[in-house]
């Protein structure tokens, strides 16, 4: 099925190495549109009510991605958030300011740092986390299953497509 929804793309124009006609590069653009408008429609929607909960979105991707966690390096911590280090430092002085985070210094490693959520952080997690993953739901009533799960299989292609591409430069 995968292999059939790749040559489909192939014959249509906006599979990778095809240039395409005008109707195929106005279906292309229209993709990628359709697509950056998703994200953008996402992330305004996402971002609203992490700001009503008294967090940037950057405090909240790192209080959820430590959250049932016992800390991880901030190398580990930029990748899994996609923010960079230098970026990274700042929002974590910030969370640890507010007594949410707090660094540790690994054993093995004196160079390194780990981010870790303090007890304040830990119960700010339980509550932010379940409380947001509802209101995101919410946008989501009415999907189908069947449709729930071919949206996930579009997004996972499309991941593939593009690490794909980076991956081949």
């Amino acid at each position: 099925m995968v292999k059939r929804s790749t040559q489909n793309s192939e014959r249509s124009g906006i599979g990778p190495g095809k240039a395409g006609g005008h109707e195929n590069q106005e279906q292309f653009i229209g993709v990628l549109r359709g697509l950056a408008e998703a994200f953008h429609a996402f992330s305004a929607y996402s971002a609203s009510h992490i700001r009503e909960m008294n967090l940037t979105p950057a405090q909240f991707d790192i209080i959820a991605t430590l959250g049932n966690t016992a800390g991880m390096p901030f190398n580990q911590l930029a990748n899994k958030t996609l923010i960079t280090k230098g970026t990274l430092t700042g929002i974590i002085d910030r969370l640890e300011a507010k007594g949410l985070v707090r660094r540790e210094v690994p054993a093995g490693d004196r160079r390194s740092f780990r981010a870790v959520l303090t007890p304040a952080g830990e119960a700010l997690f339980s509550e932010v986390f379940p409380t947001h993953v509802a209101y995101l739901r919410r946008a989501f009533v009415g999907v189908q299953p069947g449709e729930m799960e071919l949206i996930i299989r579009l997004l996972r292609q499309l991941q593939s497509r593009f690490q794909g591409a980076q991956n081949s430069q």
